[in-house]
């Protein structure tokens, strides 16, 4: 989500520095789940039951992959990261234009680096060992939750598409963002937020 995008919806935009096709930062997790709201609730008629939301991380991490199994999507070496991702050894530590690198195979961008993004789920270090295998979509509570994708401040080994980071649902970071999916709103009900 963009600082224009999140402008428009929110009439607000909380990011440090500021430019319209800059990723939007320093988001709570909640100030997130808002802007899924209200975007549905402005499109709700052209949804026809669908709702925006935030990607469960199971969602984000088979977007991030675009059917890989290597560190990356597009391999293993961290060498060629630059091409794909802004991280701290090509951004300066600054949040650069949305879609200024190399896209994964499914066109999705930035999915390695620029700004972190929040997920739906609350964090949990050992919920995938005992969930279920197919859409797990996280534990029912919890104090922390999920960012993916690493950021314009990561080193390559935090950018990796298996990445993740826990952290306070209030905390406002100059690096955190989100991106939002279309789902079903049944199925969202069943999701525990």
């Amino acid at each position: 989500v963009t600082q224009e995008q999140f402008f428009r919806v929110m009439g607000a935009n909380p990011s440090r520095s500021t430019a319209a096709a800059l990723p939007v930062d320093r988001v709570a997790w909640s100030e997130a789940m808002e802007f899924c709201r209200r975007l549905t609730q402005t499109l709700g008629k052209k949804l026809a039951g669908r709702v925006y939301r935030l990607p469960t991380e199971a969602e984000w991490e088979y977007a991030c992959r675009a059917g890989s199994d290597t560190r990356y999507y597009f391999g293993d070496n961290d060498a060629t990261l630059a091409e794909f991702a802004w991280f701290l050894h090509n951004s300066n530590g600054r949040l650069q234009p949305v879609g200024g690198t190399k896209p994964n195979p499914w066109g999705l961008y930035d999915m390695h680096g620029n700004a972190m993004e929040w997920v739906l789920d609350w964090a949990s270090y050992d919920y995938y060992s005992v969930s279920p295998v197919d859409d797990p979509v996280g534990p029912p509570t919890g104090t922390t939750r999920v960012g993916r994708g690493g950021s314009c401040e990561s080193s390559p080994l935090e950018c990796r598409s298996a990445a993740r980071n826990l952290e306070m649902p209030q905390y406002r970071r100059s690096y955190t963002g989100f991106r939002v999916v279309i789902g079903s709103a049944d199925a969202l009900t069943k999701m525990v937020v």
